[in-house]
C-alpha cells in the first residue's frame, strides 16, 4: 500500500484528528496517553525520544515505545530529537512498526539542548524538561559517537530542537531522507521565528523537503518560562495560508473555547494542546470536573499500565496544583511518598479535605484567588510572568537578570537555601566573590600560569593547532611531537644496511667464523 501523504494522511490515517495531546517530557507516557484519549483527545504524541540513544539502547526502545503497545494508543506519533540525518533515520525506522507517522523536533527552547550537557542516569533523559507549551529538553554531549569524538559532518552535541532553526540544509537533508526511507509520514513541530516572512519561508523549505503535517507553536524560541508571554496565533494562520500540508496549531490552548477560536481564527486543521491538557486532562470535552476523579481514573489506568513512580507524581502536582496552595503540608507529603499506594492515600486525602471544605462553604461564596472556578476543580494554571522591566530595555527581562533579582534580596531562593545548609560559610553577595581574569578568547577565567592567556579549553585548541607547550596547563604538545620524531629517526636509521666487517650487524657471521678457526 502506498505511503499516504498530506491531507490523506491527516483524514485517513489520524481520522482527521482535530484534538491533539502534545508530546511531553516524562509526562504524554501510555498511561496519561490513554486518560486523555478517554476524554476527547483523538491524536496522542510520545514523550520525544533520543535518536541516538534510541538506535543504541534496547532497553531504551523496550521501556519508551516497544513495551508500551496498546491497541486503544492508535493514533500515535514518536517524536524523536535528532541533528544526524543518518542516525535519524536508523531511529525512525525501528520505531516506524509501532506508530503512524514519525515527528522531528524543532522546538524545544531550553538550554540543555543547545549546551547539551550530560546528566548522571540515563545520558539524556534524566536531564530533559518541560516547557511550557510542550517542549522539554534535553540531550547528553557525548552522544553523536564514542566518547570525546564528534561525528564527520555532524553538527556539535546539545544542538537540537529550536536550536536547529537556522539549519536549513541539515533539516531539509533530514526530513528528504525520511520521506525517502520510512514507510510511514514525517512531520515536524516548530517554533517560529520573530519575522512572519521568515517564518513562513521556514515551514515551505519543510514541506518541499518532504513534511506531511506541520505544528506551529506560536512562541519564538526565546519565549519560555517566565518570559513564555502569548503565542502568535497570527504567525500560525500565515503558515496555514502558506502551505498544502495540514497544520496544527500550539499555543495559548486552555479550554475547549480556546480550541474552536484557534481553529475559527487561524484555519488549522487540529489544537495541540500540553499544559492545559496536564490542569484539565478533559479539556477537549470542554468539561471542568472535580480533580479527584480524574486523579483517580489515572491512577487506576496507571495500575493497568505502570509507568515510574515519578510520573504519576508529577501528574498528580499539575491537577491538585491549585489545591496544593490551600492545603500545603500535604504538597510536602505528596513529595515523599515512595510508593504508587501511597501516591493514592495522598490523593484519598486531599479528596476528602476538599469534600470538607465544600460542606463550609457558604452559599454565594465566590472563589479565592481571582480563579474562575473553587479550587477542587480541574481548571487551567496561568504562568505568572516576569517582574515589570525598566523602560530601557523595553521591559525585557532574562532568567539569569530574574535570578540575580531574586538573589539580591533577603530571602534566599530555595536551592540557595540547600546549598547554605549544606556548606553554612557560603555566600551569596556578589561582591565577595573572586575575581578571575578572563580569558583572550571565550571570557572563561584563564589560567594563571597559561602562556597564552587562555583557559584550559582554548589553551589546548591553540596549543594543537601550534604544536606548542603549554606547562601550566600541563599541554606538552611541541615536546611530545619532538620526541615521537626523534624515535622515528631512530627506528628508520637502525633499519638501514650496514657495510659487512663494521662490527655491525652486517659483519657477525664473519666474527663468529674466525673465533671458530
Amino acid at each position: 500500500m502506498p505511503k499516504l501523504q498530506g491531507f490523506e494522511f491527516w483524514s485517513r490515517t489520524l481520522g482527521g484528528a482535530r484534538h491533539v495531546v502534545a508530546p511531553m517530557v516524562d509526562q504524554s507516557e501510555l498511561a496519561w496517553r490513554l486518560l486523555s484519549r478517554r476524554h476527547g483527545a483523538q491524536l496522542c504524541y510520545t514523550p520525544m525520544l533520543h535518536a541516538q540513544v534510541f538506535v543504541r539502547d534496547a532497553n531504551y526502545r523496550k521501556e519508551n515505545l516497544y513495551c508500551e503497545v496498546c491497541p486503544e494508543d492508535r493514533p500515535l506519533i514518536v517524536q524523536f530529537c535528532a541533528n544526524d540525518p543518518e542516525v535519524f533515520v536508523q531511529a525512525a525506522l525501528l520505531a516506524q512498526d509501532y506508530c503512524d507517522a514519525i515527528d522531528l523536533n524543532l522546538g524545544c527552547p531550553q538550554m540543555i539542548a543547545k549546551r547539551g550537557v550530560q546528566a548522571r542516569g540515563q545520558p539524556w533523559l534524566r536531564a530533559q524538561r518541560f516547557s511550557s507549551e510542550s517542549e522539554g529538553l534535553l540531550v547528553g554531549p557525548r552522544l553523536l559517537g564514542s566518547p570525546g569524538v564528534q561525528c564527520p559532518g555532524a553538527p556539535p552535541a546539545g544542538h537540537y530542537g529550536a536550536f536547529l532553526q537556522e539549519e536549513w540544509d541539515l533539516l531539509q537533508r533530514m526530513i528528504l531522507l525520511a520521506h525517502e526511507k520510512l514507510s510511514v509520514p514525517v512531520t515536524c513541530k516548530i517554533r517560529v521565528f520573530p519575522e512572519i516572512d521568515k517564518t513562513v519561508k521556514y515551514a515551505q523549505m519543510l514541506e518541499k523537503a518532504g513534511c506531511q503535517l506541520l505544528t506551529v507553536h506560536g512562541r519564538t524560541k526565546e519565549q519560555k518560562g517566565p518570559l513564555s508571554g502569548t503565542a502568535s496565533w497570527e504567525h500560525i494562520k500565515a503558515v496555514r495560508k502558506a502551505v498544502a500540508i495540514p497544520v496544527f496549531a500550539n499555543g495559548n490552548i486552555q479550554c475547549l473555547r480556546d480550541v474552536e477560536r484557534c481553529i475559527q481564527d487561524t484555519g488549522v486543521q487540529g489544537v495541540m494542546s500540553a499544559e492545559g491538557n496536564l490542569h484539565n486532562p478533559a479539556l477537549f470535552e470542554g468539561r471542568s470536573p472535580a480533580v479527584w476523579e480524574l486523579a483517580e481514573e489515572y491512577l487506576d489506568i496507571v495500575r493497568q499500565h505502570p509507568c515510574p513512580l515519578s510520573y504519576v507524581r508529577a501528574h498528580l502536582f499539575k491537577l491538585w496544583h491549585h489545591t496544593l496552595q490551600v492545603h500545603q503540608e500535604l504538597r510536602e507529603e505528596l513529595a515523599k511518598v515512595k510508593t504508587l499506594e501511597g501516591v493514592a492515600a495522598v490523593n484519598q486525602e486531599l479528596k476528602l479535605r476538599c469534600q470538607e471544605d465544600i460542606s463550609r462553604q457558604k452559599e454565594g461564596e465566590k472563589p479565592s484567588g481571582g480563579l474562575p472556578f473553587f479550587h477542587w476543580i480541574c481548571q487551567p494554571y496561568f504562568r505568572p510572568g516576569p517582574r515589570e522591566g525598566s523602560k530601557e530595555n523595553g521591559g525585557a527581562r532574562s532568567k539569569r537578570a530574574l535570578e540575580e533579582e531574586e538573589g539580591s534580596a533577603d530571602v534566599l531562593s530555595k536551592n540557595k537555601q540547600k546549598k547554605q545548609l549544606r556548606n553554612p560559610h557560603k555566600t551569596f553577595d556578589p561582591s565577595l566573590k573572586p575575581k578571575y581574569a578572563k580569558c583572550d578568547q571565550c571570557g572563561n577565567p584563564k589560567g594563571n600560569r597559561c602562556v597564552f592567556n587562555l583557559c584550559r579549553g582554548c589553551c589546548k585548541k591553540r596549543a594543537f593547532r601550534e604544536a606548542a607547550d603549554c606547562p601550566g596547563h600541563g599541554l606538552l604538545f611541541k615536546t611530545k611531537l619532538e620526541k615521537s620524531l626523534a624515535w622515528k629517526g631512530a627506528q628508520s636509521r637502525l633499519q638501514e644496511p650496514q657495510p659487512a666487517g663494521s662490527g655491525e650487524p652486517g659483519g657477525f657471521p664473519e666474527v663468529v667464523g674466525s673465533a671458530l678457526a
